[in-house]
């Protein structure tokens, strides 16, 4: 049966459809907002997969560039390969508020995929996709505690707004995700431009409030199509044996866990549990999973009521305590800024490289193409947990990281037009126990200041967690790998001094409150700032100047008319020009020509030859020209290409001469220097007047010149790395002396 349900949502109206597509997936659904159309299914497997230890969900988010009315670039113009950046990152945010509300062990393989059918350039995709799949599961024979509902939530001169258009949250100093239940907040994801935290609170408690009419939507959905939930009761826990695993293991686990380093607890817990093996014998020999289960059980059960019971954490600190923090700047000679950051057991390296425009990243997307002038990569070795692994590409888990440090330094980089350079930063982690991507924004703030890049503030980053028994609620301050693992919120939190620019929450629990929240911001807080001045007393701002081995940009206007005479047929002029300076030049419609080089002789030497080509020639300006052709009254100098002038002969040689061949012939290089422009354009020049000592020939009086009296100056460009004349000439490169 087909049936659709709508409700207005800030400036446009949000429809679930389903019962007409994809019919036989376990539910489906059709979501549109204004003219952006997400098709969500969700099919779950038919028999339990029993070596599941975990939830066996997958979640694939895919963008259809036919959606935007358009064929894709590649060479085999079709959507094909691993999914981009957005596509992975839209899975996990559509994963994590719906994971912790499926039932616990329950082990059937479920898969959700959504796909982006129509994109309207307006409203964006991924908020729709979230809504998507759970309306599909709410309406399938799946087990699962919905409804949720996501909106996106921006805000311009102070008012909130609910779902922004794409061009309302490039305005907006707040761009958050928020996803929630009738009672309470499930995921955060976003950031903002310095926001308070008191700011942020309210940011996400208006996105809870206007999601409510999403989630009445899903449960009239649910009511008139909704398939009975099949059964499913979690394997009952043999009494006896967790009784034995207790007996045996309680005492052990204890003294385990006050072992302070990671690998050392994790070794102790380890001969622990081998204790409890040997103990059971072989009576339990074949239901070693089982006991591995009443071993972990046990161990999260512990380290819990070591919190609530005596305010204890696994390494000894105080709730809002973090681990000795040291840093260093300046680590790595050759690249262009470098910081080591060490907090607790783990550990970040961040290495920046600078490079020109065209190091930008260019990206294929719904919207259209685009560039990124700022990358963050981040990197996850096994040796950094101690495995031993196959390293392969970035995982899920690689590029969610790197985006939310990314999100959370690109708030202080300076404007392009300040520094106009792409900025590239690698984030290796060489240590991790908890929270290595708060790391790497500790340690990628240090390396730009080390690079000499003007960022606006040093930022910093924190990870929070929560143990929730009853009513007692514990919130804890730089959590650990395996407090994460035990607990019931992983909540990161990166800013400056002067407010958040990043922040994460998922949990493992049904909801949060606005109090559980508003405390665990204010102490994550302190924590950020406790973190910024350990991090200033190695590097509290950018260096002076960049690093050596950085290229140096240099701009340069041209006429834009001169634009093709600088690039050439195909591309011929500005390669030689390149490789001849062993620079990277790049041309915009303005003529604005940015040349980046790695040396100030080699970006002087291509700054001249762009001025030379790309400037209209004026008069007074020396030129080192070929000879082209000669007459009987001179000879005809080509000066830039497609540009010549004549050389007369009195103007050939500070004495008389009979024959113009006597001095010069076609294809000899003459410095000549432009004297005359006239009033159609034609160019006269003198060679003379270049030699030392020589009776320079004066220029007419600007009334024979016509309109040309008046020309105005050119600007040379450069951004003032050297002092010019009034031409925009060098002052050390007025032309050759006299050999």
């Amino acid at each position: 049966m087909e049936i659709s349900f709508k409700t207005q949502i800030g400036a446009e109206t949000l429809i679930i459809q389903s019962g007409k597509l994809a019919k036989q997936a376990s539910g489906s659904v059709l979501v549109t907002y204004g003219e952006t159309m997400v098709l969500v299914t969700v099919v779950g497997a038919k028999d339990p997969k029993p070596d599941a230890s975990f939830l066996p969900l997958t979640v694939e988010y895919q963008e259809k560039i036919y959606s935007a009315g358009r064929i894709p670039g590649n060479y085999f113009r079709r959507e094909i390969g691993r999914p981009s950046d957005k596509e992975t990152l839209t899975s996990r945010l559509t994963d994590r508020p719906i994971r912790p509300l499926f039932p616990k062990k329950y082990n059937y393989e479920t898969q959700v995929i959504a796909t982006v059918l129509s994109m309207d350039k307006v409203n964006e995709p991924d908020v729709l996709a979230m809504i998507g799949a759970s309306a599909a599961l709410e309406i399938s024979d799946i087990p699962f505690a919905g409804p949720i509902a996501c909106v996106r939530v921006g805000r311009i001169d102070g008012s909130f707004i609910v779902n922004p258009t794409v061009e309302e949250t490039e305005a907006s100093d707040i761009n958050l995700i928020v996803a929630g239940s009738k009672t309470g907040i499930i995921m955060v994801e976003g950031g903002g431009d310095f926001v308070s935290e008191a700011e942020m609170l309210e940011a996400i408690f208006f996105g809870h409030e206007k999601m409510q009419p999403i989630i009445e939507l899903q449960e009239k959905l649910r009511e008139s199509i909704g398939k009975p939930k099949r059964e499913f009761v979690p394997p009952e826990k043999d009494a006896e044996l967790v009784a034995r695993v207790e007996e045996i293991a309680t005492d052990k686990i204890k003294s385990a866990l006050t072992v302070m380093e990671k690998i050392e607890r994790r070794t102790a817990l380890s001969a622990a549990k081998g204790e409890v093996y040997e103990a059971l014998g072989e009576a339990y020999a074949d239901r070693r999973s089982e006991v591995s289960e009443a071993y972990g059980d046990l161990v999260k059960s512990i380290s819990r009521k070591m919190i609530v019971s005596e305010q204890r954490r696994i390494d000894n600190r105080k709730l809002d305590q973090i681990r000795p923090i040291t840093c260093e700047a300046g680590l790595l000679p050759r690249v262009h800024g470098s910081a080591l950051f060490t907090r607790g057991e783990t550990q970040v390296l961040a290495a920046l490289t600078l490079g020109s425009s065209q190091d930008e990243q260019r990206v294929e997307t719904l919207l259209g193409d685009e560039t990124h002038p700022f990358m963050l990569h981040y990197n996850f070795p096994p040796y950094s947990v101690g495995e031993a692994k196959r390293a392969g590409g970035p995982s899920r888990r690689d590029i969610g990281h790197g985006a939310l440090a990314k999100r959370a330094i690109s708030k202080v980089l300076p404007a392009k037009e300040d520094f106009d350079y792409t900025v590239r930063i690698v984030s290796e982690v060489l240590e991790s126990n908890g929270s290595s991507s708060m790391g790497t924004v500790c340690s990628s703030s240090m390396a730009l200041m080390d690079g000499g890049v003007p960022i606006k503030a040093p930022v910093s980053g924190i990870a929070m967690g929560l143990i929730s028994e009853g009513d007692q609620v514990f919130i804890l301050s730089d959590i650990l790998g395996d407090e994460d693992q035990f607990g019931d919120m992983d909540f990161k939190v990166a800013g400056t001094r002067d407010g958040i620019t990043a922040l994460q929450m998922d949990i493992k629990i049904r909801e949060l409150s606005k109090d559980i929240m508003k405390r665990a911001l204010e102490q994550a807080k302190a924590g950020r700032i406790h973190i910024l001045e350990k991090m200033e007393q190695t590097i509290g701002s950018a260096r002076q100047e960049l690093s050596p081995y950085a290229p140096i940009v240099i701009i340069v206007k041209i006429n834009p008319e001169r634009i093709g005479e600088l690039i050439g047929p195909g591309g011929k002029h500005i390669r030689a020009l390149q490789n001849e300076t062993n620079t990277q030049i790049a041309i915009d419609d303005s003529g604005t020509v940015k040349i980046a080089a790695f040396s100030q002789e080699e970006g002087a030497a291509a700054e001249k030859l762009v001025q030379e080509i790309g400037s209209e020639p004026e008069i007074g300006t020396i030129f080192e020209g070929t000879v082209v052709r000669t007459t009987d009254f001179g000879a005809f100098v080509q000066i830039k290409p497609k540009t010549e002038g004549l050389v007369h002969i009195s103007e050939l040689a500070p004495h008389r001469i009979k024959n113009v061949t006597d001095v010069v012939k076609e294809g000899d290089k003459l410095t000549v220097k432009v004297i005359d422009i006239s009033r159609d354009g034609k160019i006269r020049l003198s060679h003379k007047a270049t030699l030392e000592g020589a009776e320079e020939t004066p220029p007419r009086p600007p009334q024979d010149r016509g309109d040309r009296g008046g020309r105005p100056q050119r600007s040379g460009g450069g951004g003032g790395r050297d002092s010019r004349d009034s031409r925009g000439n060098r002052d050390d490169r007025r032309g050759p002396k006299k050999e």
